[in-house]
């Protein structure tokens, strides 16, 4: 199933992407996994739709009404002064009046009963007076006020949502709404990883010198767990041409991504580069970034590779500004989702130099009615737990000379991103 082909392009040079460039080329590189399963709406929530959703009849299904009040005709409402109305019944959820609403007479009704014959308006009962059997209901009503229209939610063979769309609580309420018990979904993507670096030991045994425990592994455990991926954990690697070689060609054969960590710079043990040209092909090296300049993008076969740096926080911000949008749309994401940079005045001096965009770990919070970012005092991509303590990420373009307090910077939420 490998490509042994070599297929070196340009981007192997010295040269250094800027983050848009290597987002986008990695976005037109990958597509959708095609196969699909049929799932229980219950089994559904994360999933991405494989086709369409169609309203297999207009929701809601009839003219119903939109408060407790009471139903009447419009015209039988005087324009000036009260209206005596008769009281002829009741309509409640789920057992409709069935008579007839003349003129002059009104038919009491809950919020989600069937709009009797007849009425076209509801008056909320807080405004009304009644006396035995009549309502008197004030001038001022709209024609068609508090009412739903059948359909005007979803009307039949509508498409009640898209294939392509990630299913969340409210996609499955209204999945259920419309009776369907088993829809199509695209399969879960499989997901490889592994780390790499004979200094790294597993966590629950001692620690030799030298040696620090495998945190990466864990944090792309959470991340990936949240994506919904099916996730392969292939351990740690040692710093060993055959040793790498073997696990990359192990997870090209069972996955459709592998993320790997460390192994992607320049150093004497970094293999990766040279294993992925010889293997597949390698589509970016180095990014204009800080955090993760050193990220490998690529293919081994039919399996997609996303070489992450081995700092822990440059594996978060690399995850979450590169790979994680190509395995959304790898997922069948689409469109993908939405993350604004929110304009936010700085609390504190940021020193930068022109020429490559960074990622800062910031916390907004609100002082004096305001909201403001501070910077975390400590930004060294070995600091994991800053990750912890932060809410949000500063963004600094690569034009940006630093900051004063107080100037507006982007900031990119960790809610969704995450």
């Amino acid at each position: 199933m490998t490509d042994t082909t070599s297929c070196q392009s340009p981007a192997l040079d010295d040269a250094s992407l800027s983050a848009d460039e290597a987002r986008q080329r990695m976005l037109d590189s990958v597509a959708p996994i095609t196969h699909a399963e049929k799932v229980p709406v219950r089994n559904a929530l994360g999933r991405i739709l494989a086709a369409d959703v169609i309203a297999p009849y207009d929701v809601p299904a009839h003219d119903n009404s939109a408060m407790d009040g009471y139903a009447v005709r419009f015209e039988s409402l005087a324009s000036d002064g009260e209206t005596a109305l008769s009281v002829v019944g009741s309509a409640f959820a789920g057992n409709a009046f069935s008579g007839l609403v003349g003129r002059g007479q009104a038919v009491r009704i809950m919020t989600g009963a069937v709009l009797p014959a007849g009425a076209d308006t509801v008056v909320v009962q807080e405004v009304t007076r009644v006396t035995g059997n009549t309502v008197f209901v004030p001038a001022g009503q709209k024609q068609g006020q508090n009412t739903r229209r059948a359909g005007e939610d979803l009307a039949r063979n509508a498409i009640a949502l898209p294939a392509g769309k990630r299913l969340g609580p409210a996609e499955l309420g209204l999945i259920a709404s419309l009776g369907i018990a088993e829809l199509s979904v695209r399969r879960r993507l499989r997901v490889a990883f592994f780390s790499t670096g004979d200094e790294l030991a597993s966590i629950g045994s001692p620690l030799a010198p030298g040696e620090i425990y495998d945190s990466n592994r864990y944090t792309l455990y959470g991340l990936l767990t949240r994506l919904g991926a099916e996730i392969i954990d292939l351990g740690v690697v040692p710093d060993r041409a055959e040793a790498l070689e073997a696990a990359l060609r192990e997870a090209a054969e069972i996955a459709d991504a592998i993320i790997t960590t460390g192994g992607v710079s320049v150093g004497e043990a970094d293999f990766i580069r040279e294993i992925l040209a010889r293997l597949g092909h390698i589509g970016f090296w180095k990014l204009k970034i800080k955090p993760g300049r050193p990220m490998a993008f690529g293919r081994i076969g039919h399996a997609w590779l996303f070489g992450l740096p081995g700092n822990p926080v440059s594996v978060m911000v690399s995850y979450a500004q590169f790979a994680l949008d190509a395995l959304l749309r790898l997922s069948g994401v689409d469109p993908l989702p939405v993350r604004p940079l929110l304009p936010v005045a700085a609390a504190n001096a940021i020193r930068k130099q022109p020429g490559r965009r960074e990622y800062l770990r910031g916390r907004v919070t609100e002082v004096d009615g305001r909201w403001q970012v501070f910077t975390l005092p400590h930004q060294g991509s070995g600091i994991l737990r800053s990750m912890s303590e932060a809410n949000c990420l500063v963004v600094l373009s690569e034009a940006s000379a630093g900051v004063q307090p107080g100037e507006a910077v982007d900031v990119q939420l960790f809610d969704g991103l995450y």
